[in-house]
């Protein structure tokens, strides 16, 4: 029964499912079709890294659950990584790590204001000069480190906002709240 429920939930037993060729080749596509200036070798390796890392990041934060049951392990403190924002900041790294010409990576945040609401940061993808919301998003922990992507607008879960704006809302608003401002 946990087999199957952190099947259904992303996180399969002995890790995330290395990718296919064809999903591989797809999302490379994906990420040559954002301008006609874009290398496509270079939307190749990014493509390869953004499947690939997040299984290498899965056995180093020890994912062995569901996203949010591995977050409790984390802000528990038995895990030391493994926050969506983990995930973001470490895959960012990677693909900032290659020196793309023709690409560019984002980071992004979505419920980042909502009180009520879970807030999710993750990285995304463009061509060089675009903004985030020509991008594609690259979202290795919704699936416990199998590759969620699509179009920054077309994400039907999340609608996502630049998180350097969040974060200066953030602070503007706990100043404010402090009696700072």
């Amino acid at each position: 029964m946990v087999t199957l429920l952190l099947a259904a939930c992303g996180a399969p037993e002995g890790g995330p499912p290395k990718a296919t060729d064809a999903q591989i080749t797809a999302l490379a596509a994906s990420i040559s079709a954002l301008r006609s200036d874009v290398d496509p070798q270079e939307a190749a390796r990014a493509a390869r890294i953004a499947y690939d890392y997040p299984l290498q990041l899965a056995k180093q934060y020890g994912i062995t659950d569901t996203p949010l049951a591995h977050n409790r392990k984390v802000n528990r403190g038995d895990r030391p990584r493994g926050l969506c924002w983990h995930w973001a900041e470490d895959l960012q790294a990677k693909l900032n790590s290659e020196n793309f010409k023709t690409l560019e990576i984002h980071r992004a945040i979505a419920n980042g204001l909502n009180p009520i609401l879970i807030s999710h940061s993750t990285a995304l993808i463009s061509a060089k000069g675009d903004t985030m919301y020509e991008a594609i998003v690259l979202d290795p922990w919704r699936y416990g480190g199998k590759l969620f992507w699509s179009k920054t607008l077309e994400d039907k879960r999340y609608d996502w906002y630049p998180r350097l704006e969040i974060l200066a809302e953030r602070r503007k608003r706990r100043l404010a709240y402090e009696g700072a401002l």
